[in-house]
Parts: structure tokens; C-alpha cells; sequence
């Protein structure tokens, strides 16, 4: 006789979710027991279409009644429980109805893949969930929230076996940031929790669950307290006890208590000593103290790990991607950029579709300076034969201003298919840039005043006719813009390009940071249109007051696309009013591009004596020691040919 399978669920308003989930187990159960608790919208109608028996539940705040209610009405052999917002990995069908003919066992733990996140950037983490167990009479569900089975069938029933499923996976995507925030998670576990350990105050596992809750809400120091209470005298072999030594670690390090989350990575290493997240944490608290020789080690270290037991619900990269990328930052911060690449590269190798590695592999090659090298590196690596795979690289490339780059392979993106209104927008700024007037205009004229992105694209036209110094067509945008209702800054900005065309002696105009941050992205734009007089001409008529804050920001700008004198005026006229060691540290990198070793160690050194932290500072200025020995070697050696002295010295490394 076959072993029947009875999926047992609660549920409420879960009409975005229950088709997926119940879609993936509709061919593997042999019944769905479906407890509604007040759904209002179409959830249950779309669980009728699959067939589940339907009971209402008068809601009272406690899952286990919830849970047991289910219980009840199931007759399969087996029970299998899930969330609506889960749903059953595809490759798992077979084995769950292979895990159910084992007569040996009563219950099994099943890995659980979180997604958690956003949708422009999910990471997923496992864990490990007592899922599926014999159904018994006497098998109820126990606690109000995060209700627990396994320690009940355990009392039940003390000879109980259970196994790990290695081979069933569920996925589970209530930890999305829109999941939790529409269904407002986070306050109502909180509230049943701390309703709970009123009355069982020393339940260590109640304690956990409420320490992650806290920490899910951001308040971080109270998290790290529930959770050290209840790690406090634990049994080391409770399953969960690595899990609760990572978010202890996590919550010290989110309330700025890095020396106390350091104290836990090593107690939590001598009971787990192959736990890779332990000393992914310790890379990233060592990293945040600036102890970069214990950060590297310990990002070595956890790439080097075994792969990690399904107790330990390791986050997804910390043997991998996660920690190469934060040793190719190290390295940069070192100015090894060959190895840089080298680690991010790894980091790529590991997860593909991890971009910020990608993103920092262009940055170094320097796209807007380099284009030709950069292509030709990059598709020595990568294939870039999907239309996805070419509007990243074209965001990519829009990002760091290579805007020819960007353009090219936005449109390789999307041949044969119609943009998005972002990477429209995209193409114009790019089509700009590269002054094809016209072409931006006729994608311009695609918005509608219905779209988000219509003001941006209006804004885009009228820089568009300012650069051509259409008077009249700026005028007459300008004037359709203040119909829009804009924010004041905003508007100021645009009066000030009406006013550079006019050449109207105003008064200077006063700035907030909404509208320095809009003027830096023109001035960023003009200098790469070499359109230096228009930048003059802007900065001019702004207050001096509104540009001494950002003035570093405006000669970093100026020296990023070659003006090295006008960056050298600025970050003088900025040193006037504040001793910056970023300020320093520009005008000595100028200054050592034209061989002025002089005033370059000088800057140099006035930026370690402000901040003696920023490991490049003493690179360049060893680098600089090294140019000027190699420089004063080749004049010796031009004036006295003949004494060996200097040849050997020419071939002698430098002391470092």
C-alpha cells in the first residue's frame, strides 16, 4: 500500500503567493488541508482550484492552534507543512516521496532557502526546519509563534528518529522586503513573542526566535542582549546553536560593538571550528577596525572552509564571492590592482551574476579613458551573448561616464526588442554626450507626461537645446517645467541655465544640497563634452558660500577629466578654510604627475599627519621615494658614466 503525503497550511490573504506554492506540490501530496484565518481577496478560490479541503479559523494569535486545526482534518500517513509563501524546489518531488517509505524514521528536517532582500538585490540564506513527520493523534503543534513540533513527538515518543533531507529543498520568500512589509511581520511577531516569554521566560528557543525578531527590526542592541541570554548556559549540541552564535555576532557588529562581536567570532570558533560565516564576519569586523592583515587572513580562511553541515544555515558566499570581493577590496586599498582583479575575477567565477565584482573589474580598467582596452580585457574573459548580459555591461559602463561604451551595448541589449523607459532614458544621456542631438530628441518625444521619468526626460530636452544655445526652446521648457510644481532648488538650478544663455548679471544664487547635488551631475557632464567655459560660467553666478562644502567634490570632477591646474586652484582656494587630508593627498598626486617631488612629498606628508589611516598615502609616498632615487640615479649616471658604483646602484632594489 502506498504512503500517503497530507500538506497541511494557514493562511491569509495570500493571493500573490499560494498558486506557486501549492503548483509545486500539487503532484506530490495526496491531500492539501488548507486553515484560513480571515483571508478577504481571492486566496481561497485559487486553493479550491487545486482541489484543498478549506476550514475557517477565528484568528487568536497563536499558530499552534492554527497549526493543530490543520492537524486534524489530515488523513495522509505523512504530514508536510508549508507556507503559502514557500514553495517546493523542483528537484525535490522524487525524494519526498522517497524520504516517506522509510519506516525507521518519524520526522525530518528539511533545508529551507530564505530569500531575503529586495528585488534589485536578493541574497539568499539557508536554514534548517523540522518539516515533515509521521501524522499521530498525539503530534501537536506547541507555542504561540514559531511554534515547534519536533521536541513534542520527541516526549511523545522517545525512541523517534529523525534524519536531515539533504535531498529536499524549500524556498521560501516571505523575507523579501516587500513580503515583510506588506504583511507588517515584524510588529506582530514581536508582539506574540514578548507575550509568550512573559509567561515562559526562561524557554531558550522562545529567547532566540525573539532576539532574531529584534534584530529583523533594526534594534540591534537589544537583539544582542536576548540572544546572549539565550545562548547563555545552552546545551552545545542544540542544532540551532550555531545559527544563534552568527546573530550574535551580526547584532554586535550592527550596534557598532565590534570588539564585543570579535570576542563572540572566537568563542563561537572553538565550538565550531570550520564555521566559514564565523570568520566571514570576523574579515568584515577586522575590515571595519582597519586591521587589514587579520581581515585578509580571516576572508582566506573562510574561503578555504569544507563545505559547511545544514545546521550551520551558512549564508550563500561567504566561501566564496562574498569574500573574494571583500580581498580584491583590501587589495585595492592597497593599490594592488592586479591582484584586485584577480579576486574579483574569483568572486565572478563563484556567482556570475554578482555585478558589484564586475562593476569594480571596470572602474580599474577605466572605461572613459580607456575604451578599446577595457573592451578588449573584458571580452577576453566574459561572454557577452545575451541581451541581459549587455545592458548590465551597459549600465555598468553609464555609471562609470565611459557614455559611448554605455550606449553601444544598451542598443546591443535591446535589438529586436523595445527599451524600458530606464534604459531609454540611458540612450538619451548617452546620445547627448556624444552629441547626436537630434537622435536623444526623438526618443524624448516617446515619454508621456504619464510616465515617472517624464520630468527627467524633460530636463534632458532642455539641457539638449542649452548646450546648442537654443534661447528660445530653453526659455519655453524652462517655463513648462515651472508648471510641473518643482522643488526649489531644483528650480533655481534651471533658472541658472536660462540665465548662463541670457548673460544676465544676477546675484549669485544660494544653493541647498539637493541642488549642488543636481549642478555637480552638469558640471560631471559638461567636462566630459570639454565644455569648460559653461562649467566656469554656471560656477560663477552660484554663491561662493553654497560651493565651499563641495568644493573638493568639484575639483575631484575637474581632475578626474584632465584639468590639473584648475584642480590645483581649487583645492587651494579649499585648504584656505579646511585642512583636508583628501585635499592633500589630490594636489600631491598632481604635483607628482609633474615630477614637483618636492611639493608632492610635501602634500603627502600633510595627509598622514592628518590621517595617518589611509594606506595608499604611504604607497604614493614610497612611490614617489622610489621615482625620485630612480630620477637622481639617472642624472649620476649621465655624469659619470664610467664609475660602477652607479650601475650597481641602478640595479639594486630599493629599501622599502
Amino acid at each position: 500500500m502506498d504512503t500517503s503525503i497530507s500538506l497541511c497550511m494557514i493562511i491569509k490573504d495570500e493571493e500573490q503567493n499560494i498558486r506557486r506554492c501549492l503548483s509545486s506540490v500539487a503532484d506530490v501530496v495526496d491531500e492539501i488541508i488548507v486553515v484560513d484565518t480571515g483571508s478577504s481577496d481571492n486566496t481561497c478560490q485559487i486553493a479550491r482550484e487545486f482541489g484543498a479541503k478549506i476550514q475557517s479559523f477565528c484568528w487568536n494569535e497563536n499558530f499552534s492552534d492554527a497549526r493543530n486545526a490543520s492537524l486534524e482534518l489530515a488523513t495522509g500517513d505523512w504530514i508536510l507543512f508549508l507556507d503559502a509563501d514557500e514553495e517546493l524546489a523542483k528537484e525535490s518531488k522524487e525524494a519526498l516521496r522517497s524520504l516517506v517509505t522509510d519506516d525507521s524514521v518519524e520526522g525530518y528536517f528539511i533545508k529551507v532557502i530564505n530569500y531575503i532582500g529586495n528585488e534589485g538585490w536578493i541574497e539568499t540564506c539557508p536554514d534548517l526546519i523540522f518539516r515533515l513527520f509521521r501524522n499521530r493523534r498525539d503530534y501537536r503543534f506547541r507555542g504561540a509563534i514559531h511554534e515547534q513540533i519536533a521536541d513534542v513527538i520527541l516526549e511523545k515518543n522517545n525512541t523517534a528518529a529523525y534524519k536531515i533531507a539533504e535531498e529536499i529543498v524549500v524556498v521560501h520568500y516571505g523575507y523579501l522586503d516587500r513580503q515583510i512589509n506588506e504583511k507588517n511581520k515584524k510588529e506582530r511577531n514581536l508582539k506574540i513573542i514578548e507575550r509568550e516569554l512573559a509567561q515562559k521566560p526562561e524557554n531558550k528557543l522562545l529567547r532566540y526566535h525573539y532576539g532574531v525578531e529584534l534584530f529583523r527590526a533594526e534594534r540591534y542592541a537589544e537583539a544582542a542582549r536576548e540572544l546572549t541570554r539565550a545562548a547563555n548556559g545552552i546545551d552545545p549540541n542544540t542544532i540551532y546553536l550555531p545559527k544563534l552564535l552568527r546573530y550574535i555576532v551580526m547584532s554586535h557588529q550592527s550596534a557598532g560593538q565590534p570588539d564585543r562581536a570579535l570576542a563572540i567570532v572566537q568563542l563561537g570558533l572553538q565550538h565550531f571550528p570550520n564555521y566559514a560565516d564565523l570568520y566571514y564576519y570576523a574579515g568584515l569586523l577586522y575590515l571595519e577596525l582597519r586591521q587589514y592583515a587579520n581581515a585578509s587572513d580571516s576572508f582566506q580562511k573562510a574561503v578555504s572552509m569544507p563545505e559547511q553541515p545544514a545546521q550551520y544555515a551558512s549564508f550563500a558566499g561567504v566561501r566564496g564571492f562574498r569574500s573574494f570581493y571583500y580581498l580584491g577590496q583590501i587589495a585595492e586599498t592597497f593599490l594592488k590592482y592586479e591582484d584586485a582583479i584577480r579576486y574579483y575575477m574569483a568572486s565572478l567565477r563563484d556567482n556570475p551574476e554578482f555585478t558589484p565584482a564586475l562593476e569594480n573589474i571596470v572602474r580599474i580598467l577605466n572605461p572613459r579613458e580607456n575604451p578599446e582596452y577595457t573592451v578588449e580585457c573584458l571580452e577576453k574573459v566574459f561572454e557577452f551573448c545575451t541581451a541581459r548580459a549587455n545592458l548590465i555591461m551597459g549600465d555598468i559602463f553609464f555609471r562609470q561616464g565611459a557614455y559611448k561604451l554605455a550606449l553601444e551595448y544598451l542598443e546591443k541589449g535591446t535589438k529586436n526588442k523595445t527599451a524600458s523607459p530606464e534604459i531609454k532614458l540611458r540612450k538619451i544621456i548617452c546620445l547627448i554626450q556624444e552629441r547626436r542631438y537630434l537622435e536623444a530628441l526623438r526618443i524624448i518625444e516617446e515619454f508621456t507626461s504619464e510616465s515617472y521619468l517624464y520630468p527627467l526626460a524633460k530636463f534632458n530636452q532642455l539641457f539638449c537645446f542649452w548646450l546648442q544655445d537654443n534661447k528660445k526652446r530653453v526659455r519655453a521648457l524652462f517655463g513648462e517645467f515651472c508648471s510641473f510644481g518643482l522643488a526649489e532648488d531644483t528650480e533655481k538650478v534651471l533658472k541658472l541655465l536660462v540665465d548662463v544663455l541670457d548673460k544676465k548679471g544676477v546675484s549669485a544664487v544660494t544653493l541647498g544640497n539637493d541642488g549642488m547635488d543636481l549642478l555637480l551631475d552638469i558640471v560631471k557632464r559638461l567636462l566630459d563634452m570639454d565644455e569648460t567655459d559653461k562649467v566656469e560660467r554656471l560656477l560663477n553666478m552660484v554663491n561662493p558660500e553654497s560651493l565651499t562644502e563641495h568644493k573638493l567634490n568639484i575639483a575631484q570632477l575637474f581632475y578626474d577629466y584632465g584639468y590639473k591646474e584648475k584642480t590645483k586652484e581649487l583645492l587651494k582656494e579649499y585648504l584656505t578654510a579646511t585642512a583636508d587630508a583628501e585635499t592633500y593627498y589630490l594636489l600631491a598626486e598632481i604635483y607628482q604627475e609633474t615630477d614637483n617631488y618636492y611639493q608632492a612629498e610635501q602634500n603627502y606628508r600633510r595627509a598622514l599627519e592628518i590621517n595617518s589611516n589611509v594606506p595608499r598615502y604611504y604607497i604614493r609616498l614610497i612611490n614617489l621615494y622610489d621615482n625620485k632615487r630612480k630620477k637622481i640615479l639617472q642624472e649620476a649616471m649621465q655624469k659619470y658614466p664610467d664609475m660602477k658604483v652607479f650601475m650597481k646602484l641602478s640595479e639594486e632594489e630599493p629599501v622599502t
